[in-house]
């Protein structure tokens, strides 16, 4: 059973940082691919970035691009999303999600429906 756990998100001033987790079942950690995706209120859920274990590889939403970055800490089946330069558009909920998809793995898959399992979320806001 494929488990995903975030945590990390609360009330952060404007341009200050934070890093949420998120810990992953073991078999999810070390097959899937695993992402990070974001919802605002009224939004539709979007692609933040991605990691996979089989292939190390990183990918970014091109907005996001040097102000979030992935890492991992793979004793702990945990991925984390360190987010600097905070800006009130960044006020939203934060998903981890695994994909089973080799593709994802290698391509970075984009799609909220490319993964089929998702944490409960965890939520940041970013204000004055």
């Amino acid at each position: 059973q494929v488990q995903l756990v975030e945590s990390g998100g609360g009330f952060v001033g404007i341009g200050g940082r934070v890093r949420l987790s998120c810990v992953a079942s073991e078999g999810a950690f070390s097959e899937f691919a695993l992402a990070w995706f974001r919802q605002a209120p009224g939004k539709e859920r979007e692609f933040v970035a991605s990691w996979s274990y089989p292939t190390a590889k990183k990918f970014y939403a091109d907005s996001l691009k040097g102000r979030f970055t992935t890492s991992t800490w793979n004793e702990k089946y945990t991925m984390y999303l360190q987010m600097n330069s905070l800006r009130p558009d960044d006020t939203a909920v934060y998903y981890c999600a695994a994909s089973s998809h080799y593709h994802c793995t290698g391509y970075g898959c984009r799609d909220v429906d490319d993964y089929e399992h998702w944490g409960q979320g965890t939520q940041v806001t970013v204000g004055s």
